[in-house]
């Protein structure tokens, strides 16, 4: 887990589970669709149902749940998620929570939720461009690896966020 910008953190699974669940005064954007979204909607199906009100995410009180897959495609991830992750940050970070987003590894999904939210909302990194952005969250948070499909996501919508 690791703090790229004061009270917020990028981590994995176990960095939830070891350190942040029993703990107060934690938001958390669980930015992974196993096992968070589904405990949360308690489906045993591949997928949630798609009627469901909760679909694309769950809240339960300082908890932002996801329906985030790490697909290879980035039409597979929805763009509403992104922006609820992005508001939820902002937010618990406005009324002074540590906010921690985590996903399986800490490597794609949070990392770009966590990049992205540097981008849009602070002067951290560049916002100029996503390869400027990159090699300077490189530098803040060195397991940055999104998947095909999550790269391709910011790189798709940069110019929604970012203007350039």
């Amino acid at each position: 887990m690791i703090e790229i910008y004061p009270n917020l953190y990028i981590g994995n699974m176990q960095d939830y589970e070891r350190h942040v669940k029993h703990q107060k005064g934690w938001w958390v954007v669980h930015a992974c669709k196993d096992p968070y979204h589904r405990q949360a909607l308690g489906y045993r199906t591949r997928g949630a149902p798609r009627n469901h009100p909760e679909y694309l995410w769950a809240r339960r009180g300082h908890r932002l749940i996801l329906n985030l897959v790490d697909a290879a495609d980035p039409s597979y991830i929805p763009k509403e998620i992104i922006d609820t992750a992005l508001k939820f940050i902002h937010k618990g970070l406005r009324e002074g929570a540590r906010v921690l987003v985590h996903c399986n590894q800490g490597e794609s999904r949070s990392a770009a939720i966590g990049l992205l939210y540097l981008a849009v909302f602070t002067d951290a990194i560049p916002n100029s461009s996503l390869k400027e952005a990159e090699q300077a969250f490189l530098r803040i948070y060195p397991y940055y690896r999104p998947s095909k499909g999550m790269r391709g996501f910011l790189a798709n919508c940069w110019a929604t966020y970012c203007g350039s």
